[in-house]
């Protein structure tokens, strides 16, 4: 059972990322590469004085354990909702002019961008404040879960939406 559901965009273009993109508020899941470009220039904002990024890869190492990929699987429509209600969080709590966050699913090599969060304010201490919100939000609430699939053959499902005592997302355990 496939938990995740196509963006619309395959096989349409840069044009469709684009428009999809120009909306600076957009919280959305998609199985193909991230666009950073398309994303980027869609927070271009006169008000904006700060703009502030989070790029997260797939890295080759988990808890001591050498990783050679991983596969995402999210509960679309509720990871989108969800997303989008973070997103209007952010906005009232740290007056964000713009944000746009992206996560990926599907089967991800090493170093490949597994999920872009985007925000702009009018001043800098705001937009760290807000991007760091977001991502650490989006790793505790969304449904999104993740295959580790290590160098030794294992495979592990991990449950990305777990948090610390502080509230800050801890690394989760496997999924019995």
């Amino acid at each position: 059972m496939t938990l995740f559901r196509r963006t619309g965009l395959e096989g349409k273009g840069r044009q469709s990322v684009k428009r999809q993109a120009r909306s600076t508020r957009v919280f959305t899941i998609s199985s193909n590469p991230i666009d950073i470009a398309a994303f980027y220039r869609s927070l271009a904002d006169p008000r904006a004085g700060a703009c502030v990024t989070f790029e997260g890869w797939v890295r080759n190492r988990n808890e001591g354990e050498p990783v050679r990929s991983l596969e995402y699987e999210a509960y679309v429509p509720l990871a989108e909702t969800e997303g989008a209600r973070i997103l209007a969080e952010a906005r009232a709590k740290f007056a964000v002019v713009g944000c746009v966050a992206v996560h990926r699913v599907g089967h991800l090599q090493l170093g490949e961008l597994a999920v872009w969060v985007g925000v702009t304010t009018e001043h800098r201490s705001a937009a760290f404040e807000a991007c760091r919100y977001i991502i650490d939000e989006a790793k505790a609430r969304l449904p999104i879960s993740k295959k580790e699939h290590y160098a030794g053959g294992a495979t592990a499902w991990i449950n990305c939406a777990t948090r610390g005592e502080h509230g800050s997302p801890t690394a989760a355990a496997p999924l019995a």
